[in-house]
C-alpha cells in the first residue's frame, strides 16, 4: 500500500521518518503525472516544490497556521496532503478540484488565487489580522521568483518590513542555479544568523566594546561598518535585508533535512523573515526537466515519453496572431511587440527570435507593459502588447489613463478571450468586454475566425490611436487564409444571412453559433438575420437601427459576462434611438464561471446552437410559427 493512502491531513507527515518522506515524495510525483498526463495541468512546477511543501507542512500546523500560495499552480502537493487524495483525478475537470487554491474545497486553502504576486500582500493581511486579535498562529506566504517581478511583491515587502510584523514569506526560485561553494557558505550563513545565540552575540559585544574609556564607542562603530561591508559582499539577500526582513539563504529546495531545519528556525525569528529557496522545475521527471516550459501548463501527454498528445486541428488564434504580427513588422519597421512574461503562450516567440531588438518581455507586470507602450508610442514606434484578457485586468488604470486618455497609438491584444477551460474563473476572460467597451477613444474589435483576426491586427497596427483586439484561446474555424492584408472599415458590421423574423448578433466565434443557429430556426420556420458585430466600439449604428425596426427582435450571444457586455450596449443603443417595441434576449454569463472544457462550459451557460434555440422559445418565435402551421393544417 502507498504511504500516500494514509496522509489525510498535514499532522499525517509528522510521523515519518527520513526515508519514509523521500518514499512518499517519489509516490505524489509519479501520481502528479499520472493524472496531468490524462487531464492536462501544471506539472513542473508542482514537480519542483514536492520537498518544500512536505516541509511547510511538517514545520507549520495548517490550518491554524496560515500558508498563502502566490499563482497557485504549484499546490497540487498541497491538495494531495489536505484530504483530497480521493478526488485528485478529477483536477481541473467540471465541477472536479480546482487547479488552484479555493477557499470553498479546504480550510487548508486559506486564500484563493489564480494571478501572481499577491502572496505577501495577502500575507500581511493575515498577519496584521492575528495582531489585532491577539491570536498567535504562523503566517507563511510562498511565492516564486518570476512573481518577483510583479511590483505588487514589493509594495507588500515594504509594507511588511515597515510593520515588522511577525511573518515569513518562503522565495521559491526554480530558475537560478548555484555552486556548490557559495550554496555552502549561504546555507552555513543562514544557520548562523538564524541561531537565536547569534543575535544575543552581537549584542554582548557591541555593550562591552561601547564601555572601553574614550575608544569604546568608535571601535564599535568600525565592527559594526566591517560587519556591513562583510555582509554586502557575502550575503546574496541585502535588498531584503534593507526591506526589514531577516534573509535566510538559498537553501536546496530538495534537501528534505535544511529545509526542515531552516523553516523551524525562521518560524523562532522576531519580525519578517524571506527564505531564499532554490529547486529545479520537473524534478523527478525527466522531459520536464529537460523542457520546464512546456510542462509548465501542458495538455495531455504520454508519460511514458513525455511527448505531448496533439489533435489535429486548425492552427489557433494566438498562433494566426503571431504569425500575423512577424509579417506586419516585416512589413514595417516601427512594429514592436510586447510579454508580460509569456511570449511563448501569447504567440510572440517567433517574433522574438525574428526581431530581436523590437520584442520587449518586461515580466510579470502588466501595469508597466501598457504604459511602456504608451511611451513606445509616443517616442514614434507602433508597438502591440499581447496580454491574457484576465491579466490585462491588472492594467485597467494605465489602458484608460495612459493609452486611451491620451490617443496613444498602442494596439490591446487580448488573447484567452472567454472562457479558457480548465483553468477555471481566475483564468477566464469573461469581463474584458465590459472593462473595455466604455473607454472613450479605444476602438474595440473582434473577429469571427482566424482570416478576419489577421486583417483585424492589420487594421489596428495601421489606426492612428488605441485599438482593442480580443480572440479566444481556441483553434480556429479551419478557413481559408486570405494572402493579402485588407482594411476593415471602422465600425462597419458584417451583415452574413438576411431575416425578417429576428436578428442574431454574435462577437467573435459565436458569430458561427449564429449561422448554425439560423439554419436550424429556419427549418422550423423562422428566418433568422445573422450580424458579425466586429466592433463593439464603435457600433455599427445603421445596421443594427434597420434590422432593429426590421425584425423587432433580438437575440445576442458573447462569451462575456452579461452585466456591461455586448448585449448591454445594444439595449443601450435602442434605448439612445428611441426604437420602440424591441424584444431582446442575451446569452452570455450571468458571473464567475467555474472550470471545465471550453465546450462544456459553453453549453451549460447556453452560449450553443440550443441556448438559441431556447432564446427564440422565450420570444415566442417558435410557438407563433407552430400556431400558424396548424391554422394551415386545419383550414383557418
Amino acid at each position: 500500500m502507498r504511504l500516500l493512502e494514509n496522509i489525510h491531513a498535514p499532522k499525517d507527515l509528522r510521523r515519518l521518518n527520513l526515508n519514509q518522506l523521500n518514499r512518499l515524495a517519489q509516490e505524489i510525483r509519479q501520481e502528479m503525472i499520472d493524472v496531468v498526463s490524462k487531464n492536462g495541468g501544471h506539472l513542473a512546477s508542482n514537480l519542483g516544490v514536492v520537498e518544500l511543501t512536505l516541509a511547510l507542512h511538517r514545520t507549520f500546523d495548517s490550518p491554524r497556521d496560515k500558508i498563502i500560495w502566490d499563482v497557485g499552480h504549484q499546490t497540487y502537493i498541497h491538495k494531495l496532503i489536505t484530504g483530497r487524495l480521493d478526488r485528485f483525478k478529477t483536477i481541473r475537470q467540471y465541477q472536479g478540484l480546482s487547479g488552484f487554491p479555493k477557499r470553498t474545497e479546504s480550510d487548508c486553502d486559506c486564500f484563493g488565487v489564480g494571478h501572481s504576486s499577491t502572496s505577501i500582500s495577502a500575507a500581511v493581511g493575515f498577519a496584521k489580522a492575528r495582531d489585532v486579535l491577539g491570536e498567535a498562529h504562523n503566517v507563511v506566504a510562498v511565492i516564486g521568483d518570476g512573481a518577483m517581478t510583479g511590483g505588487m511583491a514589493y509594495e507588500a515587502l515594504n509594507h511588511a518590513g515597515h510593520s515588522e510584523t511577525n511573518m515569513i514569506v518562503i522565495l521559491n526560485d526554480n530558475e537560478m542555479s548555484i555552486s556548490p561553494n557559495v550554496g555552502a557558505m549561504s546555507s552555513y550563513l543562514s544557520r548562523l544568523r538564524a541561531d537565536p545565540r547569534y543575535d544575543k552575540r552581537k549584542e554582548d559585544i557591541e555593550y562591552l566594546l561601547k564601555r572601553i574609556p574614550v575608544i569604546g564607542k568608535k571601535v564599535a562603530k568600525l565592527v559594526a561598518k566591517a560587519k556591513d561591508s562583510l555582509k554586502y559582499l557575502l550575503v546574496p539577500g541585502l535588498i531584503f535585508e534593507e526591506l526589514g526582513f531577516t534573509y535566510l539563504g538559498p537553501i536546496d529546495g530538495h534537501d528534505q533535512v535544511m529545509l526542515e531545519q531552516i523553516l523551524n528556525q525562521a518560524k523562532h525569528k522576531k519580525g519578517p523573515v524571506l527564505v531564499h529557496v532554490v529547486t529545479r522545475k520537473g524534478k523527478g521527471y525527466k522531459p520536464a526537466e529537460e523542457n520546464p516550459d512546456i510542462f509548465h501548463g501542458v495538455g495531455p501527454f504520454d508519460r511514458e515519453t513525455g511527448k505531448i498528445i496533439k489533435k489535429v486541428a486548425p492552427p489557433t488564434y494566438t498562433t494566426v496572431f503571431g504569425e500575423t504580427l512577424c509579417a506586419l513588422a516585416t512589413l514595417d519597421s516601427k512594429v514592436v511587440a510586447i510579454s508580460a512574461a509569456m511570449p511563448a503562450g501569447t504567440g510572440l516567440k517567433a517574433f522574438a527570435s525574428q526581431f530581436p531588438d523590437r520584442f520587449f518581455d518586461v515580466g510579470i507586470a502588466e501595469q508597466h507593459a501598457v504604459t511602456f507602450a504608451a511611451g513606445l508610442s509616443f517616442g514614434g514606434l507602433k508597438p502591440v502588447v499581447a496580454i491574457y484578457s484576465t491579466f490585462y485586468q491588472r492594467a485597467y488604470d494605465q489602458v484608460l489613463h495612459d493609452v486611451c486618455l491620451q490617443k496613444a497609438n498602442v494596439v490591446l491584444a487580448i488573447d484567452r478571450a472567454g472562457v479558457v477551460g480548465d483553468d477555471g474563473p481566475t483564468h477566464h476572460g469573461v469581463f474584458d468586454i465590459s472593462i473595455f467597451r466604455v473607454i472613450p477613444n479605444l476602438i474595440f474589435m473582434a473577429p469571427k475566425d482566424e482570416n478576419e483576426l489577421q486583417h483585424m491586427l492589420f487594421t489596428a497596427v495601421k489606426h492612428n490611436g488605441p485599438v482593442a483586439l480580443r480572440y479566444p484561446r481556441s483553434a480556429g474555424q479551419g478557413v481559408l487564409m486570405d494572402k493579402e492584408f485588407k482594411e476593415i472599415p471602422i465600425g462597419k458590421a458584417e451583415i452574413l444571412r438576411e431575416g425578417k423574423d429576428v436578428t442574431l448578433i454574435g462577437v467573435g466565434p459565436m458569430v458561427h453559433t449564429c449561422l448554425q443557429a439560423a439554419q436550424v430556426l429556419s427549418d422550423r420556420g423562422v428566418e433568422a438575420a445573422v450580424i458579425n458585430l466586429r466592433y463593439i466600439n464603435p457600433l455599427d449604428r445603421e445596421v443594427l437601427s434597420h434590422y432593429a425596426k426590421l425584425t423587432k427582435k433580438i437575440i445576442t450571444i458573447e462569451d462575456n459576462v452579461l452585466k456591461g457586455g455586448m448585449g448591454s450596449a445594444i439595449l443601450e443603443f435602442i434605448e439612445e434611438e428611441g426604437i420602440s417595441g424591441v424584444a431582446l434576449e442575451r446569452i452570455g454569463y450571468d458571473g464567475f464561471v467555474d472550470q471545465g472544457s471550453i465546450a462544456k462550459l459553453h453549453a451549460v451557460h447556453g452560449l450553443s446552437v440550443e441556448g438559441i434555440i431556447q432564446a427564440a422559445e422565450r420570444l415566442r418565435l417558435l410557438r407563433l410559427v407552430a400556431g400558424s402551421q396548424n391554422d394551415r393544417l386545419m383550414g383557418k
